[in-house]
């Protein structure tokens, strides 16, 4: 794989973090998740093909371990506010005096600079400070978070998953680490770009919810079917449209100009009474196949099944029977391999963890009575 050789220490933490480290885990790298000392287990539901430290780092013994195994480490991945690693002692200056070639990645909500750097927040809050919040809802009403998904891990996970990857490159070239500093808010406004350079071409003139790609255009939103379902229409470009038109039955001498904003309201209510009079299996068999740009919208039951998603293997089943989404994107030569196990218990590794980075058994059995780390080793159902 990729990144076969990688070693990465993931400071336990929820969204961003976890799911950074998975991807580095489900291409290759060796992934530890450092937890704390106590949690009964790990929220994240993201630990796929990682294994599991528990340590105590508010103590001086716990952060001591932590920098003995970050003198051998490639990355570490720290999801607090600022501040929080040097009150441990285990900031960037400190942990790459003794490895110079280590990467630190800072995983945060506001960066670790700046009069926000010291406040909680979450997906929404970043995603509001960046812009990009502004332009998500229907018209008329307030504007809408899409899940946690753009700043948690868009703007957040996997922004933080690019930067250590052109860290890592960058090292094969002049041998040193460096210190990542990525903030979900910028993270998300990045990935906004094209909102933002396109701002004079007209697309976004129109108040929230009015305009050709945020719901207002008749032809770029979604219906509801008969059944119950929903259709998603994305047509677009005029020869795409016409296809649209033909499959709902229409004339385009019967209709406005598809440009013509004025008449999208009316044309939405017309396209959404027509929607409703066919199940979406039916509106599949009308549209799948053309280039309509109209596909069903899938729930996560049926996600898996869709032939499309079969033929690709686009989902992936695991040893409890979950289903989750392949990795992505797809190398030819060096493909991840995700792990089909279950993810593992809080401190289920930390014994082994320890002995590979040269503890001896002494001091592990000193560390456990000391309360300074923690091992949980699953058991046998009899």
């Amino acid at each position: 794989m990729a990144l076969h050789g990688i070693s990465v220490l993931e400071l336990a933490g929820l969204a961003p973090g976890p799911y950074c480290g998975m991807v580095l885990a489900d291409f290759g790298a060796q992934v530890v998740r450092v937890d704390r000392l106590g949690a009964r287990r790990d929220l994240s539901c993201l630990s796929r093909g990682k294994r599991s430290l528990a340590v105590d780092l508010k103590r001086p013994q716990g952060a001591a371990v932590l920098r003995r195994l970050c003198a051998r480490t490639d990355v570490v991945l720290e999801p607090f506010r600022h501040g929080v690693m040097e009150k441990l002692q285990l900031g960037p200056e400190v942990l790459r005096k003794e490895n110079p070639k280590l990467i630190y990645a800072r995983l945060s909500g506001f960066g670790q600079s700046g009069r926000f750097s010291r406040m909680a927040g979450h997906d929404i809050n970043y995603l509001a400070l960046s812009g990009v919040l502004s332009k998500i809802g229907r018209s008329g009403e307030n504007p809408f978070p899409p899940l946690n998904l753009l700043a948690d891990f868009g703007g957040g996970g996997l922004m933080c998953t690019l930067g250590i990857l052109l860290a890592l490159f960058e090292r094969t070239r002049s041998g040193k680490g460096q210190v990542i500093d990525v903030s979900m808010v910028e993270g998300s406004a990045y990935l906004s770009s094209f909102l933002w350079k396109s701002q004079k071409t007209g697309l976004w003139e129109q108040p929230q919810g009015q305009n050709l790609l945020d719901g207002g255009a008749p032809f770029y939103t979604t219906y509801k079917t008969a059944d119950g379902g929903f259709m998603a229409v994305g047509a677009l470009e005029p020869q795409f449209y016409k296809l649209l038109i033909k499959g709902l039955g229409l004339k385009s001498d019967d209709l406005p100009h598809q440009m013509s904003m004025s008449d999208w309201p009316e044309m939405k209510k017309r396209f959404a009474d027509i929607f409703a009079k066919k199940k979406k299996a039916e509106w599949c068999q009308i549209f799948d196949g053309t280039d309509a740009c109209v596909t069903p919208v899938l729930t996560f039951e049926e996600v898996a099944h869709h032939h499309h998603n079969k033929e690709r293997g686009s989902f992936l089943t695991d040893e409890e029977q979950g289903v989750s989404p392949r990795p992505a994107p797809l190398l030819s030569d060096t493909p991840a391999v995700p792990s089909s196990r279950r993810d593992p218990f809080v401190g289920e590794h930390t014994e082994e963890i320890l002995r590979e980075f040269g503890f001896s058994q002494v001091e592990i059995n000193q560390l456990t009575l000391d309360k300074i780390i923690e091992s949980n080793k699953p058991r046998a159902n009899l």
